[in-house]
């Protein structure tokens, strides 16, 4: 992997600085975080700027209302807009980190003409379907149960975990289709529309205060067949590249935000007093190599998935292993900053940090990436 920039990729990252000084400006005060209509106007609100500028799914291919651009161009534009303090994917990460890229990996032509294009230019949000809450860690125990009746399935079931459904108009939401078959193989990928008959939302209040997730309980929801991604019972293969998404790529720009926070919290461990601990400096210096390093995998996943048609591999379970713990680690030094600020549920980080203790449980926890590292790449037999 070669990482240094060549000079199109340099004067792409100074058309890019330039546009977001620009930009940047009149883009106006952030909602409050409890207010998902005003988050969803906002987040959809940059989504169409970037869309217009021709920076919206700069990485998809061009069959996909993508740019087709390099992975370094991309790997430039998540540095320099987070660098720029530009608003992230926001209200719908699922739509353009998950649902989209496997759309436009998977789904027909007609499947990729009627949803790519409102995601890109921030039209239409959606959301995941896929936990529930029986199935704990095991995805593929899940029991929402879809039956065919003529063009349509009639859906019911409940999931958990339903992030931003509040605000969706899709769900990527995955349905048992064939009981009797082993459970990977009797499940299908289907495209919901939320506004569908049957479909009931329940926010769930998280530790720091926020509804992002939800509870949806589907009552013989009926979704046409022709919104079956993948075919039918070959769910579980449909999934293996969402999750792929959501593991290799989905955190990249947040890679970049904990390396600038790196550099916030030695600026207030030097105002604060903190910066004569030894044991502080020697926490941050590490986490500043460990984060260096994870934006090196980054890189090398990225390019990977270029390389094997847009696809990341499974090498993308070690990033999203290692980012967990290294975000968690990260805010428990932060807490260790502020000292009693701590305490402050207001302060930013300290909203961070709780947040941080989900990220070993969400897009599988870190268990179930240890067993795939172990069996996938180590050649390791399966545990019993």
């Amino acid at each position: 992997m070669d990482l240094t920039y060549t000079e199109e990729e340099e004067e792409f990252r100074a058309r890019l600085r330039e546009w977001l000084g620009q930009v940047l400006p009149g883009l106006g005060p952030k909602p409050d975080p409890n207010d998902w209509p005003g988050r969803r106007t906002y987040d959809m609100g940059w989504q169409r700027r970037l869309y217009e500028a021709g920076y919206a799914g700069l990485h998809w291919p061009v069959d996909a209302g993508g740019k087709g651009a390099t992975p370094t161009q991309h790997l430039i534009f998540l540095e320099e807009t987070e660098r720029a303090g530009a608003p992230y994917v926001g209200a719908n990460f699922v739509g353009l980190l998950h649902a989209g890229p496997t759309i436009a990996a998977e789904g027909t032509p007609e499947q990729k003409q009627q949803w790519l294009p409102p995601i890109l230019s921030g039209d239409e949000v959606w959301c995941q379907g896929f936990s529930e809450p029986d199935a704990g860690s095991d995805l593929a125990a899940l029991r929402t149960k879809a039956v065919r009746d003529g063009d349509e399935y009639i859906i019911t079931g409940s999931k958990i975990w339903t992030s931003h459904a509040e605000v969706a108009d899709w769900c990527e939401l995955l349905v048992r289709t064939d009981p009797e078959a082993p459970k990977h193989r009797g499940i299908s990928w289907l495209a919901m529309p939320m506004d569908a008959p049957g479909v009931t939302i329940r926010p769930l209040r998280t530790l720091a205060g926020s509804t992002e997730f939800a509870e949806m309980f589907l009552d013989e929801v009926r979704v046409p067949v022709a919104n079956r991604v993948g075919a039918e019972n070959d769910g579980w293969r449909v999934t293996m590249v969402t999750l792929s998404f959501e593991r290799g790529t989905a955190f990249v720009g947040e890679v970049v935000a904990c390396r600038r926070t790196l550099v916030a919290l030695a600026t207030e461990a030097r105002k604060n007093g903190r910066w004569d601990d030894p044991s502080l400096r020697r926490r941050l210096a590490l986490l500043s190599a460990e984060f260096a390093a994870l934006w090196r995998l980054t890189q090398w996943n990225v390019s990977e998935s270029e390389a094997t048609g847009g696809v990341p591999g499974i090498g993308g379970s070690v990033f999203k292993l290692r980012y967990s713990h290294a975000r968690q680690e990260l805010y428990d030094t932060a807490a260790e900053v502020l000292g009693a600020g701590a305490l402050d549920l207001d302060h930013e980080w300290v909203l961070d940090r709780l947040s941080s203790l989900s990220y070993t449980i969400a897009a599988g926890t870190s268990q179930i990436q240890q067993n795939i590292i172990a069996e996938r790449i180590l050649g390791l037999p399966k545990g019993r």
